[in-house]
C-alpha cells in the first residue's frame, strides 16, 4: 500500500504511529511495532518497496503513555501523573519517576537506531493527537508534577526537547529528524492555543527539527469529517504561524484534496509542504495527477472518515472513494490498471449508483462495450440522494468522479429514465448483466431490536422512510419521530434536516446514543451536540413498539417501562429490503453473466457498495473457482518456509 503511494507521486511516505516499547502497546488497534531489533525485517519490506519507487520512507516513533491501554503486553501504564486511562476501562497509568523518564528516552533513543537500520530516511518525534507521552507532558492537566519536568511551560517542554536532542544525536546526519506537534488543542482557553503556548513552544525548540510537521488536536479535530467541517485546508489559521518562527521547513495537513488550495498555501508562505492521509487513501496516484495535469481524474476524498472506521474496529483499511486501498498487496489491485478484457465483448449495468457506476466504469476501462441503464432521472443513486442532505454535500464526489470518467469513454452508452424488466434485457441481446438495483428502506419498524416482537402499526398512522426523506417529502405539519435501530448516520442527518426545517423531533433509539456507528467516524460528539442544539428531544435506550394515530409507543430497553410520544408522523430508519425483482426474473434465462452486486447483494455502507461493483468488474472472466476460493491473500507463514 505505501509503495502504491510513492508510485504514485508522494516525496515522502510515513507509516502510522509505530510503538517503541512494549508499555505502549495499542491493541487491538493495528499499529506499527519496533520494539526490538526482531521488528526490523517487517519494515525493512516497507522502506525497500517505497525505496523502490523513488520516495523517502518516515517512521512516527510513539510511546502512547495513558492513551496505551497494554492489553497484550500487560504492562503497567505510564503518564506524567498518576491517572486514568484514555479509555473506559477499570485501569490506571502511574506517574513515571525519574528513572522511568531516562528509560523512556533510552527506549526511543534505541527505536530511532533501529529505525534508522530498518531503513527510514526521516524518523519523527510525535507529540500529536492527544495521544503521546511528549504531548502529555506538555499539556498542565495531564503534568501536575512538581520536578523539573512540570510546572513551568519550559519545564513541560524539557522531555520533548531532549527526545529530539537524543534522536539527532542516535541517527546523525543519516536520517532526518522530523517533529509532529498539534500546536492547538481546539478546546479554546480550556486548552493548549496556537496563539499562546502553541506558539512558545515552537519558539523554544524552533531550530532543533530538520522538518515541522504541525496540525491539531485531538483526533476528531485533526481528522473532521465534511459533515462539520467542509472547507480544505481548514487547519491553515492554526498553523500559519509556525513558518514565521523557524528558518526549517514545514508541512502542514487539512484533507488537502484541491490543487489550487495546495498551490495557495505554499505561495502564501503557510507551509512548506504539503501533507496529506485522508486524501492520499482516496487517491495515492493525486500528486502524480497533479503533474501531469490530469486534475479532472482525481478522485477526491469526501471525507467521511470510513478509513478511520475500520482503524476504530481493527480492518483492514478502506476507502468509499478507492476500492483498492487496502487490497494492493491482499489482492493485488492497482488504483490506476486494470486488466484488460477477455472474450466477451458486452456487458450490461442495471442501475447507476454507487456499486453501478463503479462496475460500469471498471468493465469499461477493461475495454468491455458497456451499457449503462439507470431507472431514474439522474445518475448517483443513493450517494447522489445522501449528498443533498445536510453536511454531506462532498459525498457526490463518488458519483461526480465515476460519471466524469464514464461520459468520456466511446465504449460507454448511458441510458437515464429506463426502467427495464426482465424481458426487455433478454431482448436486449447483451449477455453478460450486472444488476445494481439497490435496495429499499423497510416501513414496518422490524430491525435488530424489534426482530422478535416487530411492532404494531395501526391505521391511519403517517409512516415514512428514509426514503421518503431523501426523495424530497416532507412529513405534513406537526411533531416528527425518528425512530433510529441502524445507528449509522443516515437517521441523524433527517433528524438535523427536519429540524432545521422546523419540525418538532423527537428522535428515538434503543442505543445509549445518538448515531452510535459514527463514534467509530470520530464524529458522533459532533452528532448529538448538533441535535441538541437544534432543540431535538432525544430518548435513548428505547425501543419501539407500536404506532398509533397521534403518538409512538416506546419501551424502556432495560426495564420495559412504557411511554408514549406525541407525533404525526414517525421516520422509521430499521434495514433495507433488497430490489431484487430483476435479477430474479433473469435467472435461467440463458445469460452467460448474472451478478447482484452493491446493496442489491446486501445493504451496507456506501464504501460497501463501491468495493462490490470494482470487484465484480475485477472478476468478471476470471475462472468461477477461482473467484470463490482464492479470496485474497492471507498474512500467513507457510509451513517449513518461514515465508509469508
Amino acid at each position: 500500500m505505501r509503495a502504491m503511494k510513492a508510485e504514485g507521486g508522494w516525496a515522502v511516505v510515513a507509516n502510522q504511529e509505530t510503538e517503541i516499547h512494549p508499555t505502549s502497546d495499542l491493541s487491538p488497534f493495528a499499529e506499527n511495532r519496533l520494539w526490538d531489533a526482531r521488528d526490523i525485517p517487517a519494515l525493512r519490506l516497507m522502506t525497500d518497496a517505497v525505496h523502490d519507487k523513488g520516495a523517502l520512507a518516515a517512521i512516527e516513533l510513539v510511546h502512547n503513555g495513558n492513551h496505551a491501554q497494554n492489553l497484550v503486553s500487560r504492562a503497567p501504564v505510564l503518564a506524567p501523573s498518576d491517572m486514568s486511562l484514555d479509555y473506559p476501562f477499570p485501569k490506571q497509568a502511574r506517574a513515571m519517576d525519574k528513572s522511568d523518564i531516562r528509560t523512556l528516552r533510552r527506549w526511543h533513543r534505541d527505536a530511532a537506531i533501529r529505525a534508522r537500520d530498518a531503513g527510514f530516511d526521516i524518523v519523527y518525534v510525535y507529540a500529536g493527537h492527544r495521544m503521546t507521552l511528549a504531548q502529555h507532558f506538555m499539556l498542565p492537566h495531564m503534568n501536575r508534577r512538581c520536578d523539573e519536568y512540570g510546572g513551568s511551560l519550559e519545564n513541560r517542554v524539557r522531555l520533548t526537547r531532549e527526545l529530539l536532542e537524543d534522536t539527532k544525536e542516535a541517527v546523525g546526519d543519516t536520517c532526518a529528524v522530523a517533529f509532529r506537534f498539534a500546536v492547538d488543542e481546539m478546546l479554546g482557553a480550556d486548552g493548549m492555543q496556537a496563539a499562546e503556548e502553541g506558539r512558545a513552544i515552537v519558539e523554544m525548540l524552533a531550530e532543533l527539527p530538520d522538518l515541522w510537521d504541525v496540525n491539531v488536536c485531538e483526533w476528531a479535530n485533526d481528522s473532521v469529517t465534511t459533515r462539520f467541517q467542509p472547507q480544505d485546508g481548514y487547519q491553515n489559521d492554526h498553523i500559519s504561524f509556525v513558518k514565521a518562527v523557524t528558518s526549517k521547513p514545514v508541512v502542514g495537513v487539512g484533507r488537502l484534496t484541491s490543487p489550487d488550495m495546495m498551490l495557495s498555501m505554499v505561495r502564501k508562505g503557510i507551509v512548506d509542504l504539503i501533507g496529506a492521509a485522508r486524501p492520499s487513501i482516496a487517491d495515492p496516484f493525486l500528486p502524480r495527477k497533479i503533474e501531469e495535469g490530469r486534475i479532472d481524474e482525481i478522485r477526491e476524498c469526501i471525507g467521511c472518515n470510513i478509513c478511520i472506521m475500520a482503524d476504530s474496529v481493527g480492518a483492514p483499511i478502506r476507502c468509499t472513494q478507492n476500492p483498492t486501498m487496502g487490497e494492493e498487496w491482499r489482492r493485488g489491485w492497482h488504483p490506476e490498471i486494470i486488466a484488460p478484457k477477455g472474450a466477451e465483448a458486452k456487458a450490461l449495468v442495471v442501475g447507476a449508483g454507487p456499486a453501478g457506476l463503479e462496475c460500469a466504469m471498471q468493465l469499461a476501462r477493461r475495454g468491455y462495450d458497456v451499457t449503462l441503464a439507470e431507472a431514474g432521472p439522474e445518475l448517483g443513486g443513493r450517494v447522489l440522494n445522501e449528498s443533498r442532505l445536510p453536511g454531506l454535500g462532498a459525498w457526490a464526489r463518488v458519483r461526480d468522479y465515476r460519471v466524469n470518467d464514464l461520459r468520456q469513454r466511446a465504449n460507454v452508452n448511458i441510458y437515464t429514465n429506463s426502467r427495464l424488466d426482465a424481458a426487455q434485457v433478454v431482448e436486449l441481446g447483451i449477455p453478460n448483466v450486472f444488476t445494481a438495483t439497490g435496495a429499499r428502506w423497510r416501513a414496518d419498524g422490524v430491525g435488530r431490536s424489534t426482530l422478535r416482537k416487530p411492532p404494531v402499526i395501526g391505521a391511519g398512522v403517517h409512516v415514512m422512510t428514509p426514503d421518503d426523506i431523501v426523495g424530497g417529502v416532507m412529513p405534513p405539519e406537526g411533531p416528527v419521530a425518528v425512530y433510529d435501530d441502524d445507528h449509522a448516520y443516515i437517521a441523524g442527518v433527517i433528524a438535523e434536516k427536519l429540524a432545521l426545517a422546523g419540525y418538532a423531533v423527537v428522535f428515538v433509539t434503543p442505543e445509549s446514543l445518538v448515531s452510535s456507528f459514527t463514534a467509530l467516524t470520530l464524529e458522533q460528539h459532533r452528532v448529538q451536540t448538533r441535535l441538541i442544539e437544534l432543540g431535538v428531544d432525544i430518548r435513548c435506550n428505547r425501543i419501539l413498539k407500536s404506532l398509533d394515530q397521534g403518538a409512538m409507543q416506546i419501551a424502556c430497553a432495560f426495564s420495559g417501562k412504557p411511554q408514549a410520544i406525541a407525533c404525526n408522523s414517525a421516520i422509521l430508519v430499521t434495514e433495507r429490503i433488497r430490489e431484487t425483482t430483476l435479477y430474479d426474473g433473469l435467472r435461467g434465462k440463458g445469460l452467460t453473466t448474472l451478478e447482484l452486486i452493491g446493496d442489491a447483494a446486501g445493504p451496507a455502507l456506501i464504501a460497501d457498495a463501491v468495493y462490490s461493483g470494482h470487484k465484480a468488474a475485477r472478476d468478471f472472466e476470471r475462472p468461477k473457482e477461482a473467484v470463490e476460493q482464492d479470496w485474497f491473500r492471507r498474512e500467513r507463514v507457510e509451513p517449513g518456509t518461514g515465508v509469508q
